[in-house]
């Protein structure tokens, strides 16, 4: 599940046999008489497809030669050095479970990173020394830790961790020589650290009041109370979130939607305590931060389920010009120390993640990674539109539509709705393996955006308040109608999948409208509120009146939860169903999809269930990825296609 203020993811045997080609019959409509054309589209398996690389991270060195990343390339995340002028890649981990970067050090190429263990979401903060020595700098089998941030020297670097106390974050000071660890905030108020100032004064603090309603709040470490400060009065229910602070340490930039339907960033002066405009647009603007120096500002705008960036030279005030490059979407900006190198990710809905860097003002960026499997031409792959339709209550509702090449008039194709996680999530464009195989075999997919997904503004992120399973699932009930309405798409073979909130929307739509959708893919979902609301992880105590706004509280909502859960109604699902989930998750517990597949499997309905030992909430291993992806289009071959 998603926090609704910014909480930031099958040892089974199954092979399949999946090459093969299609003919793709596709109608171009002009002004001139109708043009057919046949397209050859080639079918590619599981294993080809998550042949192609993830990669995330780009951390420069600190003398701007080689850029940290982790990378899945050997099966699992594992963290890399990419030479900056070659590509050339040296592995530096390989852990058991994944491995993710934070960042070099500021002076010297010791590395830190972190990772959990077996899904188990109790990450710790590590540090590699340049000599490849590992060291657990926040050990403890409960312990949960992250990483806050350097000081601008580099001397001092901060993290996070609820050693103390299980359900809250508290603020440490680490120096970077020692590693001795010194307390800085003892946080038991149920603050969330937000921001660091680079000089190390000043801390911002957000806390979240309600689901529609946060706070902001800066700590002066320098004073002896060490009691944060309010800056965020307002009278109406408003978001106030940290985002970053100055290079000077003299400003913080937060982000807020007081103005407005869609969130804005403004900056506090630490000085005078004057809030002032920074940037708008007509989305939400998703983040904001700086070079080294400040020289170039950097910003994302959620615009319409992509992620817009835009770098600013804040000498000018204007927009750099970039150089000529592939199509796609910038993501994961960074620049050297020096600022005249800048390291970027391209993605599209064809193309994954790829690594490039440019010497700021030259004509060329040069391209580090190619992570598409050399197998697949990109040309058989498939580029989403953005669609929007009516649902029962004439609100428009927005989604991501992916046409297989199979598909026309002549050819209609089988559909799925997907719903993506949350409360409160996504879907967006962008690479995804998994779609992109299911498209390639024929299935249409429409990722649903319905009432309660973030991007669309405040309003539409709370109609679902408290209504989850109910007005948001006529949301998709009334997609899954638009999908008929489509000449393209098969309209009695129409089937439903998603994972986490996802998930719980699959099966309920299975028991709570079963004659809708021919089958179900449950991907870890919840299926049992009442446990779920019950047993959440301890961290999350900071943001569980939010969550309960939202879900409700079990305390009071009990009725409504167990009346909204698909477990306790599962007599009621007679469609195929396959549920996916990992033993470790401390989300949705294994029990839920247990119950639920011992549930249907009592009505005589096929159930599939795919269980792995090594995962939790999401797949990190590559293997795992391929066997679940085999499953779905296995499952969905035979019983939707």
């Amino acid at each position: 599940m998603k926090q609704s203020l910014k909480l930031a993811s099958l040892t089974c045997a199954i092979t399949l046999a999946l090459a093969g080609c299609s003919q793709s019959t596709v109608f171009n409509s002009t002004a001139n008489p109708q043009v057919t054309q046949t397209q050859s589209v080639k079918n590619y398996d599981a294993g080809t497809f998550f042949d192609t690389t993830s990669i995330t991270g780009n951390s420069f060195s600190s003398t701007g030669d080689k850029i940290l990343v982790s990378s899945d390339e050997s099966g699992i995340y594992s963290l890399y050095e990419v030479d900056a002028k070659t590509g050339g890649k040296t592995r530096l981990t390989n852990f058991e479970d994944s491995t993710y970067p934070v960042r070099y050090f500021p002076n010297d190429d010791r590395v830190l990173f972190t990772k959990d263990s077996g899904g188990n979401e109790r990450y710790h903060v590590y540090v590699r020394e340049a000599d490849g020595t590992m060291t657990d700098l926040t050990p403890g089998d409960e312990t949960r830790a992250s990483f806050a941030g350097f000081t601008n020297d580099g001397s001092q670097f901060f993290i996070t961790s609820n050693k103390r106390d299980a359900k809250f974050m508290d603020l440490y000071r680490v120096d970077s020589k020692t590693y001795a660890v010194t307390p800085i905030y003892q946080n038991t108020l149920g603050l969330n650290v937000g921001a660091i100032s680079p000089d190390g004064r000043y801390i911002a603090l957000s806390k979240s009041n309600t689901n529609k309603d946060s706070d902001t709040f800066i700590l002066d470490t320098f004073k002896k109370s060490l009691k944060p400060q309010l800056i965020s009065k307002h009278d109406t229910p408003a978001q106030y979130s940290p985002e970053t602070f100055s290079v000077d340490s003299n400003y913080l930039y937060y982000s807020t939607d007081a103005k407005g339907e869609f969130s804005q960033v403004w900056r506090y002066d630490l000085a005078t305590g004057e809030h002032s405009a920074a940037l708008k647009d007509d989305w939400d603007v998703s983040f904001i931060y700086f070079s080294k120096s400040g020289r170039y500002q950097v910003s994302g705008v959620n615009a319409d389920a992509s992620t817009k960036v835009t770098v600013i030279d804040t000498q000018t005030g204007k927009e750099i010009a970039m150089p000529t490059l592939p199509a796609g979407n910038l993501r994961s900006v960074n620049f050297s120390n020096d600022e005249k190198t800048m390291a970027f990710y391209l993605n599209s809905d064809t193309s994954p993640s790829n690594l490039f860097v440019w010497q700021v003002g030259s004509n060329q960026a040069k391209q580090l990674t190619n992570t598409l499997s050399k197998e697949i031409n990109q040309n058989d792959l498939v580029e989403s539109t953005i669609v929007r339709f009516k649902s029962f209550d004439g609100l428009e509702i927005p989604g991501v539509l992916y046409k297989p090449k199979q598909a026309s008039s002549t050819n209609k194709v089988p559909a799925l709705i997907w719903v993506h996680g949350g409360p409160g999530g996504q879907s967006r464009t962008g690479y995804s393996a998994m779609q992109q195989h299911l498209v390639n075999h024929g299935y249409a997919i429409f990722a649903v955006n319905n009432r309660g997904s973030s991007g669309y503004g405040k309003t539409f992120f709370h109609l679902d308040d408290k209504k989850h399973g109910t007005d948001d699932l006529q949301d998709i009930v009334f997609g899954k109608q638009h999908l008929q309405g489509l000449d393209w798409v098969d309209a009695d073979r129409i089937g439903i999948m998603g994972g986490s909130y996802g998930g719980f929307m699959t099966a309920a739509a299975l028991a709570f409208e079963p004659e809708e959708f021919k089958v179900g893919i449950n991907i870890f979902g919840v299926t049992n509120w009442v446990r779920t609301l019950n047993s959440i992880p301890p961290w999350w105590e900071s943001f569980k009146k939010s969550l309960y706004d939202e879900m409700g509280d079990p305390a009071t909502d009990g009725e409504r939860h167990r009346a909204i859960s698909p477990l306790f109604h599962a007599k009621n699902i007679t469609k195929p169903l396959m549920v996916i989930q990992g033993a470790n998750d401390p989300r949705v517990l294994q029990v839920e999809s247990d119950e639920l597949v011992a549930a249907v499997k009592a009505n005589g309905v096929p159930v599939e269930y795919v269980l792995f030992d090594d995962e939790g909430h999401g797949f990190s291993k590559k293997e795992n990825r391929i066997t679940a992806s085999n499953a779905y289009l296995n499952f969905l071959d035979t019983y939707l296609k």
